[in-house]
């Protein structure tokens, strides 16, 4: 697997898993009704941001990360990031790959931490892999979250130092 900077070629690879992801409305606070327009804008981050993608040996998109300061002016010392796995390519490391990946950027970048904003507390995949890598959860945000078969869930705010 390689990860490598997304181009604009990427995105019609990306668009549909990220579609579909979004509109299952059980892991993203984002519009379950967003407009690819709207989707690409929101994905496909200029610097000091930086949008990945994960290819196998064909070339294949296997998923995607984007990753940027988590908030501006005193507090751009702190980054952030966002994961998407093609469905059918879970299980095969690709989340783990991106979140290292995403991890030594940051570092690179001179950032101090990295914080999660909103990692939904139902999505236990995910927040394995997350304390997996060293994240802890600060804080929840009860019923932060609703999730159309759970209901109103909890909102994780996760955060590692680097």
């Amino acid at each position: 697997m390689l990860i490598r900077e997304a181009t604009p070629g990427d995105w019609p690879a990306i668009w549909p898993f990220l579609h579909r992801i979004v509109a299952a409305g059980e892991t993203y606070t984002w519009p379950r009704d967003v407009s690819e327009e709207q989707a690409r804008e929101m994905w496909c981050l200029e610097p000091p941001g930086r949008t990945v993608v994960a290819v196998d040996d064909d070339g294949t998109v296997l998923g995607s990360a984007k990753m940027n300061p988590n908030h501006m002016g005193p507090a751009s010392h702190i980054s952030s990031a966002s994961f998407m796995v093609a469905p059918e390519h879970a299980g095969r490391g690709v989340g783990r790959a991106l979140g290292e990946y995403a991890l030594n950027w940051a570092r690179t970048e001179g950032y101090r931490a990295m914080q999660f904003n909103a990692v939904v507390e139902t999505n236990t995949r995910a927040v394995a892999l997350w304390r997996s890598l060293g994240f802890e959860v600060l804080g929840t945000l009860p019923e932060g979250f609703h999730h159309p078969v759970k209901g109103y869930v909890g909102l994780h705010i996760m955060h590692r130092r680097l």
